[in-house]
């Protein structure tokens, strides 16, 4: 299988990268329960511009992150392992297995109560954090399951950002969103005319997200839609889209995304915090995450093939298959961020976090070592 120079790039920044948010994610704990605690707290909730230094990484920085996930999901469609529709229902079958069974686990136990909103956060898989495992594995990992992880979490993601956008926005100002869907229309225009300068496109953005920012909608919604406004052309080296893509893998992988691990992971834990694991909520986390992720993705992944939906690439089998279904269960990032958007209460949110830490390393442990066992060493 042809792997492009964009592809491994992208693999190798997001391998790296999910090994520095283990570490912030460990020193951010560490600092949130020390001496420095209060100093360290606060630092997030410093406010700037009327909002806390937290809200702008939430809202503002994720965007760009959001703004990478669309432009990635954009050259698996054109170019990539999505291009060709036999190809592309596996892991679109996968990802609405690892979505639905994950949700429908959750609200099992909690439909009906205060928290049934937290259906959607075992829903995501963490680009970063299950490239960055399956890395550890080295060159015993076959190309295409490497191609199918991507390719699923990606969709995952899509999955996610569709999530919010339709069942976490609580209040629409209808004038904003129009703007900010006028403004898209434009960059849509611009793409269709052949303007091929990155410039107006950034303004553009910029102009869109302060619009859909102020709209009710989550605003890192318009990294997706820049995304696909942007010019692909024909994808190659000189391409709009490859040049913003190639130029955004290091800062969000690097800087973006282990700030938002540092400061949305400063939980204060009591003395008797594990009890805070055994709420509803919590549970459905887990159960999501660590039972559901993996037998969605085997069991919808199964049922395509069986059915002639979909295709299992040659070189891959079920049991490796089963193998990332079980690393389909790190959530963290995306399932933090919807925690954020799922509660309002501060305890309900501390008490997620912590659970989607301890699901997500399970998870991590579980398919690291399945897959150590299946996959054969190469000499």
């Amino acid at each position: 299988m042809r792997i492009t120079y964009l592809f491994r790039e992208f693999f190798e920044s997001e391998k790296a990268g999910g090994f520095i948010l283990i570490i912030c994610t460990i020193l951010s704990l560490l600092l949130a329960n020390s001496i420095f605690s209060e100093s360290y707290i606060h630092l997030w909730h410093h406010p700037v511009a009327g909002q806390s230094v937290e809200y702008w990484i939430n809202d503002g920085l994720m965007t760009i992150f959001f703004l990478l996930i669309g432009l990635e999901l954009e050259r698996e469609i054109y170019a990539g392992e999505l291009s060709s529709l036999k190809n592309a229902l596996l892991p679109v079958f996968a990802a609405l297995g690892g979505m639905l069974i994950p949700a429908g686990l959750y609200l099992s136990l909690n439909y009906g109560t205060e928290t049934q909103s937290g259906a959607g956060i075992p829903m995501a898989t963490d680009i970063a954090f299950a490239l960055g495992i399956l890395s550890l594995l080295g060159n015993r990992v076959p190309t295409s399951l490497k191609v199918f992880l991507t390719a699923l979490a990606v969709i995952d993601d899509l999955g996610a950002i569709l999530i919010i956008a339709f069942f976490y926005t609580k209040t629409l100002v209808w004038t904003n969103l129009l703007i900010a869907l006028a403004i898209f229309a434009v960059l849509l225009a611009f793409n269709r005319l052949k303007v091929r300068n990155l410039i107006p496109y950034l303004i553009g953005g910029v102009a869109m997200w302060y619009f859909m920012l102020n709209s009710g909608v989550h605003a890192t919604i318009t990294g997706v839609l820049l995304a696909f406004a942007i010019p692909f052309g024909n994808g190659d080296a000189k391409s709009t889209s490859y040049i913003l893509q190639h130029f955004l893998h290091k800062p969000v992988a690097f800087f973006i995304l282990p700030l938002f691990a540092l400061a949305n992971t400063a939980i204060v834990l009591s003395s008797d915090w594990q009890s805070a694991l055994q709420h509803h909520y919590t549970l459905g986390i887990a159960l999501g995450l660590i039972v559901g992720k993996p037998v969605g993705i085997w069991l919808f992944s199964f049922l395509a093939v069986k059915l002639k939906i979909g295709q299992l690439p040659e070189d891959l089998n079920w049991k490796s298959v089963l193998g990332v279904s079980f690393l389909g269960g790190i959530g963290f990032t995306m399932s933090i961020f919807i925690t954020l958007l799922a509660f309002s209460d501060g305890e309900h949110i501390d008490n997620s976090k912590i659970m989607i830490l301890l699901s997500s390393l399970v998870a991590s442990i579980v398919g690291l070592g399945y897959l150590q066992l299946i996959l054969k060493k190469k000499v």
